[in-house]
């Protein structure tokens, strides 16, 4: 049977519960089953990527990290060994978030804080490069997603082909090679998922504390169908079907 695995970067306390939550959402927004994606959290610099046989594809979720940070823990620089691996191997990738700000960082791009968007909907626009990409092509030329990230690329490296913008963030989606994909938003999240994200990390500056009750009450208006649809498109590249 084919599976994906979704590998999750999260640490302290709240990391394993956030990583549950996560998983049920990337299951949400594909569709699939348990069976067919396998969950695997890198909480700590001591704990390994693990066997990659027998997986078609990785999705890797978001993280509390920053690539701007003055010094980097332990925990930060193993991770950044463990997602150099992942995407240097066959398999199609999908990095959500915190992974375009790494894919950036690892390709000799810069990192800023220029365009930073505080939880919520985002608008996302497609450019003339999606019109042949197997994930974005004939979705339409704009769509609503959720985000919420302090951290954004900016300028890109050569190696990244940029697919879309948005008019609060100027990268949204990019490829790198023929099977490597990052979203600046969460394609895995819908209304209810990003109401958890954000009693997770309520204290944390993804949102003004005082706007959260506004936030939550217009969330159920955010149509995310096409943002998800980004990941179901990327299981059925992979072969992964439900």
């Amino acid at each position: 049977m084919s599976r994906l695995l979704f590998l999750s970067l999260r640490d302290g306390a709240i990391g394993p519960e956030v990583s549950r939550a996560e998983y049920h959402d990337v299951l949400n927004a594909t569709g699939l089953a348990t069976e067919q994606v396998e969950r695997r959290l890198i909480p700590d610099q001591h704990t390994p990527l693990g066997d990659l046989e027998g997986f078609d594809g990785i999705i890797v979720g978001g993280s509390s990290l920053n690539i701007t940070n003055e010094e980097w823990s332990p925990w930060q620089h193993h991770v950044d060994k463990v997602l150099s691996e992942v995407v240097a191997g066959p398999r199609p990738v999908f990095f959500v978030c915190f992974g375009l700000s790494w894919l950036t960082h690892h390709l000799g791009g810069a990192v800023a804080h220029t365009h930073p968007e505080a939880a919520g909907p985002t608008v996302v626009k497609l450019l003339p490069e999606a019109e042949n990409d197997p994930l974005v092509a004939g979705l339409p030329e704009e769509f609503t997603a959720l985000t919420g990230h302090t951290e954004n690329a900016e300028p890109l490296p050569a190696e990244l082909e940029l697919l879309a913008n948005g008019p609060t963030c100027p990268v949204q989606i990019v490829r790198y090679g023929d099977h490597v994909w990052a979203t600046q938003f969460h394609a895995e999240m819908d209304h209810a998922a990003m109401k958890a994200r954000m009693d997770f990390f309520y204290d944390y500056g993804y949102f003004p504390a005082a706007e959260y009750d506004t936030i939550v009450a217009s969330l159920p208006s955010v149509d995310t169908t096409y943002a998800n649809e980004l990941l179901r498109r990327f299981t059925a590249y992979c072969g992964v079907n439900n």
